[in-house]
């Protein structure tokens, strides 16, 4: 769930119309508005999100309509406008997916995901200042 000014909530689902969908509440998540598609392709996997104490947004997924074998981070000021920022995998081959996303108290964000179901990964990412 991610934390906008004034109460508002933004949520991130993935579907199976090979994109995230997405709803909103305005009275800090008692009522929640229709789901709606985002323009983030998405293969009906798990994602993550988490607002930074920055405000800004990072949202982790699979990038593609069919597949797991690609994993990115994105970036975003708003949660509708979203710029990847780092590409965590991208293979011909696997699946990696079920990601995790937390910002730690030294502000790096902590990335994990499995790794074909067998294993887990542990990426730590260090926001830098950027223009979106």
């Amino acid at each position: 769930i991610l934390i906008h000014p004034d109460n508002k909530l933004q949520i991130l689902c993935r579907s199976k119309n090979g994109v995230l969908v997405q709803a909103f509440s305005e009275d800090n998540g008692n009522t929640w508005g229709p789901l709606t598609k985002t323009d983030l392709p998405n293969p009906s996997s798990g994602t993550d999100a988490v607002t930074l104490k920055n405000g800004m947004h990072v949202l982790v997924y699979n990038p593609i309509a069919r597949g797991r074998n690609k994993l990115n981070v994105a970036i975003s000021k708003d949660g509708i406008k979203w710029s990847d920022a780092a590409i965590l995998e991208n293979q011909d081959r696997g699946e990696f997916s079920y990601p995790a996303v937390i910002q730690a108290k030294d502000g790096k964000i902590h990335v994990t995901y499995t790794y074909n179901r067998r294993n887990i990964k542990h990426t730590v990412l260090e926001m830098v200042k950027t223009e979106l």
